[in-house]
C-alpha cells in the first residue's frame, strides 16, 4: 500500500472517531433541549425498532422545551413507551396529537458529572486516534521494510501521521471543552 493511502486511511478512522464523540455528545443532556438527546431513541415501531428521527418531527421551539409530532398518530403511544424505556430520565407529556419533554434544569453536582463524563469520552477518542497512529506506523515500517518504501519516505510518514494525530486529538480536545462549557451554563 502506497505512502498516501496508508496516510488517507488513517486520517479517514480518525476522522471516524472525531464523528463518533461528536454522536455521543449529542446524547449527553446538558441544560439545554437539543433534538440530539431524543432523535436516536429506539421505537417499537409496528414491531420493529426504529430511530424516533425516521417516525417523528423534532422541534426544540425554546431552550428547555422538545416537541415531538409523530407522522402517524397511531405512533404516539409507542414513541411515549420508548422515551420513557430510555435513559435521558426525561417524562413525555402528550396531548393526543405531539409530545412535549421538558427539560429540567440540572443540578451543579450533575454538571459535574456529565463534565467527568464528557472527558472520559474524550480520551477514549483520543485513544482511538493514537490507536489509528499506530496501526499506520506499523503498516508504514512493514512496507519499508519489505522495500516498497524508503527509509527517507518512512521518516516523512512519522512526521506527516504525528502531524495528523495532532490536528485531530486538537479538535477532540474543542469538541471536550465546548461540551463542558456547555453543560456548566445555568
Amino acid at each position: 500500500m502506497p505512502y498516501d493511502e496508508i496516510l488517507l486511511d488513517a486520517e479517514e478512522r480518525m476522522e471516524k472517531s472525531v464523528h463518533f464523540l461528536q454522536e455521543e455528545y449529542k446524547k449527553v443532556r446538558g441544560g439545554r433541549a437539543s433534538s440530539g438527546l431524543v432523535e436516536n431513541i429506539k421505537v417499537d415501531y409496528y414491531g420493529s425498532p426504529t430511530p424516533l428521527k425516521q417516525i417523528a418531527a423534532i422541534g426544540v421551539p425554546e431552550s428547555r422545551l422538545i416537541v415531538i409530532r409523530p407522522f402517524d398518530p397511531a405512533a404516539l403511544a409507542a414513541i411515549e413507551k420508548g422515551i420513557l424505556k430510555s435513559d435521558i430520565g426525561i417524562t413525555p407529556n402528550s396531548d393526543g396529537k405531539m409530545i412535549r419533554l421538558t427539560v429540567p434544569p440540572l443540578g451543579e453536582d450533575r454538571r459535574k458529572q456529565l463534565v467527568a463524563q464528557t472527558k472520559k469520552m474524550a480520551e477514549e477518542a483520543r485513544i482511538a486516534i493514537r490507536n489509528e497512529r499506530r496501526d499506520a506506523l506499523r503498516h508504514a515500517e512493514k512496507e519499508e521494510k519489505d522495500g516498497e518504501m524508503s527509509e527517507d519516505d518512512l521518516e516523512r510518514f512519522k512526521k506527516d501521521i504525528q502531524e495528523l494525530t495532532d490536528e485531530y486529538t486538537g479538535n477532540v480536545e474543542k469538541l471536550q471543552e465546548a461540551k463542558g462549557a456547555e453543560l456548566m451554563e445555568v
